[in-house]
């Protein structure tokens, strides 16, 4: 039987948010240790993460939120401040391209997000979008449709009229390398990592946390435990009955990415840019080996696949079709090969896809779930809230009754963190897709 060692915070979860919250726990000087599943940091979820840095966001808070995380990829190896052997992750800065449609009201409310944040963004019409993707066709083709409509791939009428850049956007192109540079970093201020381990039950003892036992029937005594677990979040929660008063839960949802050929004589890798495009329902950006790697914007059409975490397929589906197919609306020369590539994995999804970052129903338990899809360019900023979010509730403030109010570090803003709470009523000025 395992030792039983004493912490001050354990956080179940060692993807780039769970890394993120220990080097900041360990940073205020707490004695943290990252319990993991998987063999290494970043394993899960993260690994598979197009790492999309991006600043458009539906609601205020959302956008700010994001606008502070690009500060810390900008200035990557300042946030982390320690070498890593394995290299830093690298944020390649191509910028986003938001196509404006009908359905996402003309960008009227994300500008208006953006202005009162001082996001630099610019307008661009057909001519320069066509200019900086010559291999583009602007046609309507919305709404998505399904490949078996017998509508698919026609024009609905019209050409879109343009869109928005934001030129502080871009990708990570090693997401599980940043979760490995946050790891080392925990570490170099006192942070523990325990891999392949599994926690199966959570002491609570007069309504408070005591500790974990792992599998291997190790145990280990703490006042504070951070749910980070990605899509096995709600299992965790489930441990210590946390579930019992949220309003808002998670679940995991099934997604796929596919990875395509970029159209010959075009080098999409080094000239192409992040693109979201509600028209098609697909986003995209460049991808290593001059390919597209293309990503659902989850239209009405296409099915939530809901699965058990423990549970699922990692096979391509008729959705990467649809997916390759969307693509080639817009980029007619798109040649889909026969062969399937890209990814399949979990995103830990809420109801209104906007995470919860929150302490819960049980003393000393807290919650960082909900964050697949559209979460991953948050990670820093996530770490420093659950630090002051702990550090707030630790110190006796009642934060459901009167929610932290978190300064954001880059950015001259304020986050009320009620709109991050499990209590809240879901929130109508969602995108109620991977959009957030």
């Amino acid at each position: 039987m395992g030792s039983n060692k004493s912490y001050d915070a354990i956080i179940i979860g060692a993807g780039v948010i769970g890394c993120a919250t220990a080097f900041e726990l360990a940073k205020r000087g707490l004695k943290t240790l990252n319990v993991d599943a998987l063999p290494t940091s970043g394993y899960g979820s993260t690994s598979s993460s197009c790492a999309v840095i991006r600043v458009h966001y539906s609601t205020l808070d959302g956008t700010a939120f994001a606008y502070d995380g690009y500060f810390d990829w900008k200035n990557w190896a300042d946030y982390i401040g320690i070498q890593d052997d394995s290299g830093l992750a690298r944020f390649r800065e191509t910028g986003c391209l938001v196509m404006k449609t009908k359905d996402n009201g003309y960008l009227e409310k994300i500008i208006q997000n953006t202005k009162a944040l001082g996001i630099p963004y610019e307008l661009w019409d057909v001519e320069k979008i066509k200019q900086v993707l010559p291999i583009y066709d602007l046609k309507c083709f919305a709404p998505a449709k399904s490949v078996d409509d017998e509508a698919f791939g026609l024009p609905t009428g019209g050409e879109l009229g343009g869109g928005v850049y934001f030129p502080t956007a871009g990708y990570v192109t090693d997401p599980q390398l940043s979760a490995h540079n946050l790891q080392r970093a925990a570490e170099a201020n006192g942070g523990a990592f325990r891999f392949n381990s599994e926690v199966t039950s959570i002491l609570v003892k007069s309504g408070r946390i005591q500790g974990v036992t792992l599998r291997d029937g190790s145990q280990f005594s703490t006042p504070i435990v951070v749910n980070v677990a990605g899509p096995h979040s709600s299992k965790i929660n489930k441990l210590v009955s946390a579930d019992k008063d949220m309003r808002i839960t998670t679940r995991a949802l099934r997604q796929e990415v596919a990875h395509i050929p970029a159209p010959q004589g075009f080098d999409f890798e080094n000239r192409g840019l992040v693109v979201s495009d509600n028209d098609i329902g697909v986003y995209c950006r460049p991808e290593t080996g001059n390919h597209i790697l293309a990503g659902s914007e989850d239209p009405e059409c296409d099915p939530h696949d809901w699965v058990d975490a423990d549970d699922f397929s990692r096979d391509f589906t008729d959705q990467w079709t649809t997916q390759a197919l969307r693509l080639g609306q817009r980029i007619p020369e798109l040649a889909i090969p026969s062969r399937m590539r890209g990814v399949v994995d979990l995103y830990d999804v809420t109801e209104d896809w906007l995470p919860i970052y929150d302490r819960s129903a049980v003393d000393g338990f807290y919650m960082a779930c909900g964050t697949s899809g559209n979460q991953f360019k948050n990670a820093p900023v996530a770490g420093r809230l659950m630090s002051a979010l702990i550090d707030y509730c630790e110190s006796g403030n009642n934060h459901d009754q009167v929610p932290l109010q978190f300064a954001l570090g880059n950015v001259d803003h304020v986050l009320d963190t009620s709109t991050m709470s499990r209590l809240r009523e879901i929130n109508p000025e969602s995108s109620f897709s991977v959009l957030g």
